[in-house]
């Protein structure tokens, strides 16, 4: 398949992190669909596979797949020398690798917490650090991070989960100021509460937050179109849904004790 020149990712690579699952999978869908080549990471080596022959298929994009743990502290780097061997550059880093935990903090497994800590920040943070300079140097780039509404208020019985994407929103909106007039774009998505496999593995499927009784999920096809349009355009924040942008303005112009408390009821489990 001939791909025509207007594709916006005609000639380019997207780099994305957890695309086996949830917003990962459907990014990888957009990105393919805009004739990017791919680089997909995640922990399921046949998942990956079958993605990625799928994708080539349909689109007749070219991808290389490389299942990685990112709990591992050295995935990163190897990830990059691996790439840097392949002779693949990188014109799009996706950042979506991430997982949260359901319970208080002093419950959750230190091991939980300290891994949780891994992924949402320093694999985010460690790749950011290897691919940012090299789109600088060539004038070009984009990196979407996903976040989280999560990251406008403290999060009690997700206390972690919270303040990593407190840490990712702070750090792409910095990025976003720091990179102006490079050629390279930094955006953040912070999505509310999506239909994926998150909730699952977090342990919330009984929490108001995800039954449906206090916020009205979203698709994961909808929130990855609505980061990949801001990516894109490069705006420095996309917050999918109005209920969910509302959000943190209304945070703002909230006691803080009484946000803690709010947050609290919404979290907790149905009776």
């Amino acid at each position: 398949m001939v791909r025509p020149a207007t594709c916006p990712g005609a000639g380019s690579t997207a780099l994305i992190t957890g695309a086996s699952h949830g917003i990962g999978l459907e990014l990888a869908k957009l990105f393919a669909r805009d004739g990017w080549d791919l680089v997909m990471v995640a922990r399921s080596r046949v998942r990956l596979k079958h993605l990625a022959r799928s994708l080539q298929a349909a689109h007749g994009i070219h991808c290389y797949t490389l299942p990685l743990d990112l709990t591992d502290a050295g995935s990163p780097g190897r990830l990059f020398r691996a790439l840097k061997a392949e002779g693949i550059t990188v014109d799009a880093l996706v950042n979506n690798a991430g997982f949260g935990s359901f319970g208080e903090f002093v419950s959750t497994p230190a091991e939980t917490t300290l891994e949780m800590i891994q992924v949402n920040v320093t694999a985010l943070a460690h790749l950011t650090r290897l691919f940012l300079p090299r789109m600088i140097e060539r004038g070009r780039g984009r990196i979407l991070n996903v976040a989280s509404v999560a990251a406008f208020q403290p999060g009690p019985l997700m206390a972690c989960y919270y303040a990593t994407k407190a840490f990712v929103l702070s750090l792409s909106e910095a990025l976003a100021e720091e990179t102006r007039g490079t050629g390279v774009k930094v955006t953040a998505l912070c999505p509310g509460p999506t239909r994926t496999q998150f909730g699952v593995r977090a342990g919330m499927r009984t929490s108001r937050m995800f039954s449906g009784h206090m916020l009205r999920s979203m698709d994961a096809r909808t929130v990855a179109r609505a980061g990949y349009r801001a990516m894109l355009k490069g705006r420095a924040i996309s917050i999918p849904g109005l209920e969910n942008r509302v959000l943190p303005f209304a945070v703002r112009i909230t006691p803080r004790a009484l946000v803690r408390k709010a947050v609290r009821a919404l979290q907790e489990r149905r009776r």
